[in-house]
Parts: C-alpha cells; sequence; structure tokens
C-alpha cells in the first residue's frame, strides 16, 4: 500500500467521522421542520374557522347598524312631525287665542274708562291742581 492510498483511507475514514457528526444534527432538523410544518397546518386549520367567525361578526353589526339607523331615522322622522304638528295647533288655536284675550284686554279696558269718566282718580285731581297754581304764578 502505497502513501497515497493511505491518505486516501485516512480522508475517507475521516469523512465517514464527520458523516456520522453531522447526521444526528441533521434528524433533528429534519424533525424541526416536521413540527414546523405541522404548527402551520394546524394553524391555518384554526384560522379559517376563526376568520369565517370573524366574517359573521361583522355580517351581524352590520346588520345591527342598520337596524339602528332606520330607529334612528324613524325617531328623526318622529321629531320632525312632532315639530310640525306643534307649529300647526301653535298657528290654528294660538293666534285665535290671542285675538280673543287682546279683545277681552280692550273690551275691559274701555269699559273701565267708562265707568271712571264721570269721576277723576285721585292722582289726575292732584296732578291738575298743581299745574294750575304753577301756571297762575307766572
Amino acid at each position: 500500500m502505497g502513501a497515497g492510498e493511505i491518505a486516501g483511507l485516512i480522508a475517507a475514514i475521516a469523512f465517514a467521522v464527520l458523516a456520522g457528526f453531522l447526521i444526528y444534527p441533521l434528524i433533528r432538523l429534519g424533525k424541526l421542520f416536521d413540527q414546523l410544518a405541522d404548527t402551520v397546518k394546524e394553524t391555518g386549520d384554526h384560522a379559517l374557522p376563526a376568520l369565517d367567525e370573524g366574517v359573521t361578526t361583522v355580517q351581524q353589526v352590520n346588520k345591527s347598524l342598520a337596524d339602528v339607523n332606520e330607529i334612528s331615522s324613524a325617531a328623526s322622522s318622529t321629531a320632525n312631525n312632532i315639530g310640525a304638528l306643534t307649529n300647526l295647533y301653535g298657528s290654528f288655536l294660538g293666534k285665535p287665542i290671542i285675538k280673543l284675550a287682546s279683545t277681552f284686554y280692550a273690551l275691559k279696558t274701555t269699559a273701565q274708562s267708562f265707568m271712571n269718566k264721570g269721576r277723576k282718580p285721585a292722582a289726575t285731581a292732584a296732578a291738575t291742581t298743581v299745574t294750575a297754581t304753577t301756571t297762575e304764578g307766572k
């Protein structure tokens, strides 16, 4: 056996030992990749139902918001109708009542002035006396 053959044999043994040492980490790395693939598959299996539930929840929230919009528009319409009805009652009943009250006030004032026509009130008589004495003194 020559020197070249011995060197080749030593290189082959060293390569076999190196390959032996690398087999264990490579096997562990293969198991890690298998576990990683299983984890990704399980995550995908759990994520799809969660996404479906999320979509269902968003649809239900949108339906509830549509119901709230209908309720708020109905409340707004009702408030507008009540305001219009109040204005209608105010113009229909308010103006005649104000006219009637002013007519009664005018009648009362006229009746009081008619009743007090023959006699002068005390404050008016005193004011005329003071005015007459001041004009005579000039």
